[in-house]
């Protein structure tokens, strides 16, 4: 993917960017660009991400990919022009969307209220709101997503190594970036932890690093939540790098 923007990057005639940013996916693709084309990259802002998916990450992208594969409509993938693995698909975006979430978010939001205050039907229709909310989730989420992409998305994710090939400092050995980390403490998918791996990792190459912790209640979503302090923390990073560069 990042080889693929580069080449657009060139035809652009751009021949260096002051920043390249992403949360979550978009993280590893930031993290690959310092590490691949460093003398391409002033800077990276890695927000809520890690540095490879550990066993509980790559499982619940597996249990996505299986709901997928187990809808008799997606067909070995084959199934354009034809009818399409709504069900499969979302199945997956539920699972995928209850990783997003933290358990504080989903105990305020829904706790074990009732839809529309009624009983238990004790029937397998949906009894609870959050139930109703993983349904609604996942069948908005067929009308503008392609099964297939999300079965390779999660698999490219799943391979994303910077470690492969031994220790992770070595992964930061040739980079040259400035580098601003975001992480959210309610982020059960991608914890602090796992980004202060890859900040220490960085450290080690004696690289300039900025490290930062924002306490949030909503989970792996906060980086699509928490707009205010992210604006706030991205302007003063981004002003500080330009005035860097300048006066290089």
């Amino acid at each position: 993917m990042v080889v693929a923007q580069k080449y657009l990057i060139e035809y652009l005639g751009i021949e260096k960017l002051l920043c390249v940013s992403g949360g979550s996916m978009g993280g590893f693709q930031a993290l690959e660009w310092s590490i691949l084309y460093p003398d391409n990259v002033a800077s990276a802002i890695v927000i809520a991400c890690n540095h490879r998916h550990n066993a509980q990450q790559i499982a619940f992208n597996e249990v996505a990919r299986q709901a997928i594969m187990a809808d008799p409509d997606w067909k070995g993938g084959d199934y354009y022009g034809k009818s399409i693995p709504t069900k499969g698909l979302a199945v997956a975006r539920m699972i995928g969307h209850i990783t997003y979430m933290s358990d504080q978010s989903m105990n305020e939001k829904f706790g074990r209220k009732l839809i529309k205050g009624e009983k238990l039907g004790f029937d397998f229709s949906n009894d609870f709101q959050v139930e109703n909310y993983l349904k609604y989730q996942g069948d908005s989420f067929v009308q503008r997503f392609d099964a297939n992409s999300w079965l390779y998305i999660s698999k490219a994710i799943d391979y994303f190594n910077l470690a492969e090939e031994g220790p992770l400092a070595e992964a930061f050995k040739k980079a040259k970036s400035h580098f601003l980390f975001i992480s959210f403490t309610s982020d059960w998918l991608y914890p602090p932890v796992q980004t202060k791996e890859i900040v220490k990792a960085v450290k080690a190459n004696d690289l300039d690093v900025s490290d930062i912790e924002i306490n949030s209640t909503y989970g792996h979503d906060a980086f699509l939540v928490e707009v205010e302090d992210q604006t706030r923390i991205v302007s003063h990073y981004l002003d500080r790098i330009y005035k860097q560069t300048l006066n290089k």
